[in-house]
Protein backbone atom coordinates (compact mmCIF):
# COMPACT_ATOMS: atom_id res chain seq x y z
CA UNK A 1 0.00 0.00 0.00
CA UNK A 2 0.85 3.67 -0.47
CA UNK A 3 2.46 5.57 3.03
CA UNK A 4 -0.58 6.51 5.10
CA UNK A 5 -2.64 9.31 3.51
CA UNK A 6 -0.72 9.15 -0.37
CA UNK A 7 -4.33 8.20 -2.16
CA UNK A 8 -4.71 6.79 -5.54
CA UNK A 9 -1.92 6.67 -8.21
CA UNK A 10 -0.66 9.85 -7.15
CA UNK A 11 1.90 8.18 -4.13
CA UNK A 12 2.96 5.68 -7.15
CA UNK A 13 4.05 8.33 -9.10
CA UNK A 14 5.58 10.26 -6.18
CA UNK A 15 8.07 7.23 -6.04
CA UNK A 16 9.40 8.11 -9.47
CA UNK A 17 10.63 11.61 -7.83
CA UNK A 18 8.74 13.97 -10.47
CA UNK A 19 6.30 16.12 -10.80
CA UNK A 20 4.39 15.49 -14.24
CA UNK A 21 5.35 12.01 -15.71
CA UNK A 22 7.10 8.78 -14.99
CA UNK A 23 9.04 6.50 -17.16
CA UNK A 24 9.98 3.79 -15.11
CA UNK A 25 11.67 0.12 -15.51
CA UNK A 26 8.77 -2.60 -15.39
CA UNK A 27 9.57 -4.42 -12.54
CA UNK A 28 7.22 -5.69 -9.27
CA UNK A 29 4.36 -3.12 -9.39
CA UNK A 30 4.69 -0.34 -6.57
CA UNK A 31 0.76 -1.24 -4.44
CA UNK A 32 -1.50 0.10 -5.79
CA UNK A 33 -4.88 1.11 -3.65
CA UNK A 34 -7.05 -2.03 -2.70
CA UNK A 35 -10.13 -2.74 -3.80
CA UNK A 36 -11.86 -2.00 -0.55
CA UNK A 37 -15.70 -3.14 -0.72
CA UNK A 38 -17.70 -0.80 1.61
CA UNK A 39 -20.82 -3.43 1.56
CA UNK A 40 -23.65 -0.77 2.19
CA UNK A 41 -22.99 0.44 -1.64
CA UNK A 42 -24.03 -3.23 -3.20
CA UNK A 43 -27.73 -2.43 -2.52
CA UNK A 44 -29.50 -1.57 -6.03
CA UNK A 45 -32.97 -2.33 -7.07
CA UNK A 46 -32.95 -4.38 -9.99
CA UNK A 47 -35.87 -3.57 -11.55
CA UNK A 48 -35.78 0.17 -11.26
CA UNK A 49 -35.49 2.61 -14.23
CA UNK A 50 -34.49 5.37 -11.91
CA UNK A 51 -31.70 7.58 -13.55
CA UNK A 52 -30.49 11.03 -12.41
CA UNK A 53 -30.51 13.91 -15.09
CA UNK A 54 -27.11 14.05 -16.83
CA UNK A 55 -28.15 16.85 -18.79
CA UNK A 56 -26.37 19.18 -16.98
CA UNK A 57 -22.69 17.55 -17.15
CA UNK A 58 -23.69 16.61 -20.79
CA UNK A 59 -24.03 20.92 -21.66
CA UNK A 60 -21.46 21.94 -19.65
CA UNK A 61 -18.65 19.18 -21.72
CA UNK A 62 -20.33 20.02 -25.10
CA UNK A 63 -19.47 23.84 -24.21
CA UNK A 64 -16.11 23.26 -22.63
CA UNK A 65 -14.30 19.62 -23.65
CA UNK A 66 -12.27 20.06 -26.68
CA UNK A 67 -10.83 16.83 -28.41
CA UNK A 68 -7.14 17.45 -29.26
CA UNK A 69 -5.76 15.97 -33.26
CA UNK A 70 -3.26 13.96 -30.59
CA UNK A 71 -6.32 12.15 -29.60
CA UNK A 72 -6.55 13.75 -26.15
CA UNK A 73 -9.18 15.69 -24.93
CA UNK A 74 -8.89 18.35 -22.97
CA UNK A 75 -10.67 20.73 -21.24
CA UNK A 76 -11.39 24.89 -21.16
CA UNK A 77 -10.79 25.67 -17.82
CA UNK A 78 -10.20 28.99 -17.99
CA UNK A 79 -12.70 29.53 -20.32
CA UNK A 80 -15.41 28.31 -17.91
CA UNK A 81 -18.11 31.10 -16.80
CA UNK A 82 -19.65 31.70 -13.44
CA UNK A 83 -22.75 30.65 -14.38
CA UNK A 84 -21.42 27.70 -15.82
CA UNK A 85 -19.36 27.18 -12.65
CA UNK A 86 -22.61 27.38 -10.42
CA UNK A 87 -24.07 24.59 -13.13
CA UNK A 88 -21.47 22.43 -12.29
CA UNK A 89 -21.98 22.52 -8.63
CA UNK A 90 -26.02 22.21 -9.02
CA UNK A 91 -25.17 18.88 -11.06
CA UNK A 92 -22.88 17.54 -8.39
CA UNK A 93 -25.12 18.54 -5.45
CA UNK A 94 -28.22 17.40 -7.22
CA UNK A 95 -26.14 13.88 -7.79
CA UNK A 96 -25.20 13.83 -3.98
CA UNK A 97 -29.03 14.16 -3.21
CA UNK A 98 -29.70 10.90 -4.84
CA UNK A 99 -29.94 7.73 -2.89
CA UNK A 100 -28.26 5.33 -4.86
CA UNK A 101 -29.67 2.37 -3.78
CA UNK A 102 -32.99 3.04 -5.58
CA UNK A 103 -31.30 2.71 -9.35
CA UNK A 104 -30.30 -0.75 -11.21
CA UNK A 105 -26.90 -1.63 -11.29
CA UNK A 106 -25.90 0.10 -14.53
CA UNK A 107 -27.37 3.32 -13.64
CA UNK A 108 -25.56 2.99 -10.26
CA UNK A 109 -22.27 2.85 -12.28
CA UNK A 110 -22.86 5.57 -14.59
CA UNK A 111 -24.20 7.64 -11.76
CA UNK A 112 -20.80 6.74 -9.64
CA UNK A 113 -18.56 7.99 -12.78
CA UNK A 114 -20.46 11.12 -13.93
CA UNK A 115 -20.67 12.10 -10.30
CA UNK A 116 -16.57 11.53 -9.84
CA UNK A 117 -16.00 13.18 -12.93
CA UNK A 118 -17.55 15.83 -12.57
CA UNK A 119 -16.26 16.64 -9.16
CA UNK A 120 -13.41 16.23 -10.10
CA UNK A 121 -13.39 18.94 -12.80
CA UNK A 122 -15.28 21.07 -9.93
CA UNK A 123 -12.06 20.30 -7.45
CA UNK A 124 -9.23 21.37 -10.54
CA UNK A 125 -11.58 24.62 -11.09
CA UNK A 126 -11.76 25.34 -7.38
CA UNK A 127 -7.98 25.64 -7.33
CA UNK A 128 -7.75 26.48 -11.31
CA UNK A 129 -4.55 27.63 -12.24
CA UNK A 130 -2.17 24.55 -11.56
CA UNK A 131 0.22 22.87 -13.39
CA UNK A 132 -1.49 19.26 -12.73
CA UNK A 133 -4.28 18.09 -10.61
CA UNK A 134 -1.25 16.73 -8.05
CA UNK A 135 -0.64 20.26 -7.06
CA UNK A 136 -3.98 20.53 -5.45
CA UNK A 137 -2.76 19.29 -1.98
CA UNK A 138 -5.92 18.82 0.24
CA UNK A 139 -6.01 15.37 0.93
CA UNK A 140 -5.53 14.47 4.85
CA UNK A 141 -2.40 12.82 5.83
CA UNK A 142 1.84 14.93 6.11
CA UNK A 143 2.69 12.96 2.96
CA UNK A 144 -0.33 13.49 0.82
CA UNK A 145 -0.70 15.21 -2.05
CA UNK A 146 -3.96 15.36 -4.50
CA UNK A 147 -6.99 16.11 -3.70
CA UNK A 148 -8.20 12.25 -3.67
CA UNK A 149 -8.36 11.74 -0.16
CA UNK A 150 -10.33 14.71 0.89
CA UNK A 151 -14.06 13.88 1.63
CA UNK A 152 -15.46 16.35 -0.59
CA UNK A 153 -19.14 15.47 -0.65
CA UNK A 154 -22.15 13.48 1.54
CA UNK A 155 -24.14 10.74 -0.51
CA UNK A 156 -26.85 9.14 1.54
CA UNK A 157 -25.35 10.01 4.70
CA UNK A 158 -21.92 9.18 4.01
CA UNK A 159 -18.93 11.51 3.37
CA UNK A 160 -16.98 10.40 -0.04
CA UNK A 161 -13.68 11.65 -1.35
CA UNK A 162 -12.81 10.66 -4.65
CA UNK A 163 -10.70 7.74 -3.85
CA UNK A 164 -13.99 6.06 -1.94
CA UNK A 165 -15.78 6.43 -4.99
CA UNK A 166 -12.97 4.87 -7.40
CA UNK A 167 -11.54 2.16 -4.46
CA UNK A 168 -14.65 1.35 -2.03
CA UNK A 169 -17.41 1.52 -4.75
CA UNK A 170 -17.10 1.41 -8.59
CA UNK A 171 -13.96 -0.86 -8.28
CA UNK A 172 -14.62 -3.73 -5.64
CA UNK A 173 -18.77 -3.39 -6.67
CA UNK A 174 -17.78 -4.34 -10.64
CA UNK A 175 -14.67 -5.63 -10.43
CA UNK A 176 -14.63 -4.46 -14.37
CA UNK A 177 -11.25 -3.45 -15.50
CA UNK A 178 -13.06 -0.42 -17.62
CA UNK A 179 -13.29 1.27 -14.82
CA UNK A 180 -10.03 2.30 -15.53
CA UNK A 181 -10.87 3.81 -19.09
CA UNK A 182 -14.40 5.74 -16.93
CA UNK A 183 -12.79 7.87 -14.53
CA UNK A 184 -11.02 10.78 -15.66
CA UNK A 185 -8.12 12.15 -13.31
CA UNK A 186 -7.32 15.60 -15.17
CA UNK A 187 -4.24 14.44 -16.13
CA UNK A 188 -3.03 14.02 -19.59
CA UNK A 189 -1.44 10.63 -19.01
CA UNK A 190 -5.16 9.25 -18.26
CA UNK A 191 -8.05 7.84 -20.60
CA UNK A 192 -10.07 10.56 -22.47
CA UNK A 193 -12.87 12.49 -20.09
CA UNK A 194 -15.80 11.60 -22.72
CA UNK A 195 -17.54 13.94 -24.63
CA UNK A 196 -21.03 12.78 -23.19
CA UNK A 197 -22.00 11.29 -19.94
CA UNK A 198 -22.33 7.86 -18.91
CA UNK A 199 -25.96 6.46 -18.85
CA UNK A 200 -27.21 2.98 -18.21
CA UNK A 201 -28.60 2.29 -21.93
CA UNK A 202 -25.06 3.02 -23.68
CA UNK A 203 -22.69 2.07 -20.78
CA UNK A 204 -21.04 -1.32 -22.25
CA UNK A 205 -20.71 0.22 -25.54
CA UNK A 206 -19.12 3.39 -23.94
CA UNK A 207 -16.56 1.37 -21.63
CA UNK A 208 -15.77 -0.58 -24.84
CA UNK A 209 -14.74 2.38 -26.60
CA UNK A 210 -13.01 4.34 -24.19
CA UNK A 211 -11.12 0.88 -23.66
CA UNK A 212 -10.02 0.95 -27.47
CA UNK A 213 -9.42 4.27 -27.91
CA UNK A 214 -6.95 4.88 -25.32
CA UNK A 215 -5.35 0.99 -25.56
CA UNK A 216 -4.49 2.34 -28.87
CA UNK A 217 -3.33 5.32 -28.43
CA UNK A 218 0.38 5.56 -27.52
CA UNK A 219 -0.15 6.57 -23.78
CA UNK A 220 -2.36 3.56 -23.71
CA UNK A 221 0.52 0.95 -25.35
CA UNK A 222 2.83 1.12 -27.60
CA UNK A 223 5.87 -1.46 -29.33
CA UNK A 224 9.14 -0.52 -30.21
CA UNK A 225 11.72 -2.79 -31.46
CA UNK A 226 9.71 -5.47 -29.86
CA UNK A 227 9.47 -4.23 -26.85
CA UNK A 228 5.69 -2.70 -24.43
CA UNK A 229 5.95 0.64 -23.33
CA UNK A 230 2.61 0.85 -21.37
CA UNK A 231 0.53 3.24 -19.21
CA UNK A 232 1.71 3.05 -15.81
CA UNK A 233 -2.16 2.73 -15.30
CA UNK A 234 -1.26 -1.31 -16.32
CA UNK A 235 1.34 -1.57 -13.77
CA UNK A 236 -0.13 0.29 -10.94
CA UNK A 237 -3.58 -1.45 -11.17
CA UNK A 238 -2.15 -5.06 -12.70
CA UNK A 239 -4.39 -7.13 -10.27
CA UNK A 240 -7.14 -5.37 -12.00
CA UNK A 241 -5.84 -6.39 -15.62
CA UNK A 242 -5.44 -10.05 -15.22
CA UNK A 243 -2.45 -9.98 -12.42
CA UNK A 244 0.71 -10.69 -14.04
CA UNK A 245 2.61 -9.06 -17.67
CA UNK A 246 0.56 -11.97 -19.45
CA UNK A 247 -2.87 -10.52 -18.13
CA UNK A 248 -2.09 -7.13 -19.17
CA UNK A 249 -1.32 -8.23 -22.79
CA UNK A 250 -4.36 -10.13 -22.87
CA UNK A 251 -5.86 -7.63 -21.86
CA UNK A 252 -4.34 -4.75 -24.51
CA UNK A 253 -4.62 -7.50 -26.81
CA UNK A 254 -8.66 -7.93 -26.68
CA UNK A 255 -9.06 -3.74 -27.75
CA UNK A 256 -5.90 -3.95 -29.62
CA UNK A 257 -6.06 -2.72 -33.19
CA UNK A 258 -4.72 -4.96 -36.16
CA UNK A 259 -1.57 -3.16 -36.56
CA UNK A 260 -0.83 -3.13 -32.35
CA UNK A 261 -2.37 -6.91 -32.28
CA UNK A 262 0.11 -7.58 -35.02
CA UNK A 263 3.15 -5.93 -32.96
CA UNK A 264 2.18 -7.51 -29.91
CA UNK A 265 2.38 -11.13 -31.40
CA UNK A 266 5.81 -11.57 -30.17
CA UNK A 267 5.55 -9.57 -26.77
CA UNK A 268 5.48 -11.88 -23.38
CA UNK A 269 6.48 -9.03 -21.13
CA UNK A 270 6.05 -5.52 -20.16
CA UNK A 271 9.27 -3.40 -20.97
CA UNK A 272 8.81 -0.12 -19.23
CA UNK A 273 5.45 2.16 -18.06
CA UNK A 274 5.14 5.90 -17.67
CA UNK A 275 2.46 8.26 -17.33
CA UNK A 276 1.91 11.87 -18.01
CA UNK A 277 0.41 14.27 -14.61
CA UNK A 278 0.17 17.79 -16.50
CA UNK A 279 -2.90 18.97 -16.43
CA UNK A 280 -5.87 18.10 -19.28
CA UNK A 281 -5.74 22.01 -19.91
CA UNK A 282 -7.08 23.35 -23.29
CA UNK A 283 -5.22 26.23 -22.60
CA UNK A 284 -5.96 29.80 -24.81
CA UNK A 285 -3.89 29.54 -27.76
CA UNK A 286 -3.14 25.77 -27.84
CA UNK A 287 -2.86 24.05 -30.82
CA UNK A 288 -5.16 21.70 -32.00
Amino acid sequence: MPAPGIPRRTALAGLAGTVLATSLPAGPAAAAPAADLWPRWKAHAPDSDLEPDHGPWAAFLNRYLRRGADGINRLAYAAVTNADRDLLRRYVDALAAVTPADMARDAQFAYWVNLYNALTVDTVLDHYPVASIRDIDISPGWFADGPWGKKLLTVDGADLSLDDIEHRILRPIWRDPRVHYAVNCAALGCPNLRPQPFTAARLDAMLDAGARAYVNHPRGARVRDGKLRVSSIYVWFRADFGGDDAGVIAHVKHYAEPELRRALSGVRRIASHDYDWALNDASEGQAF
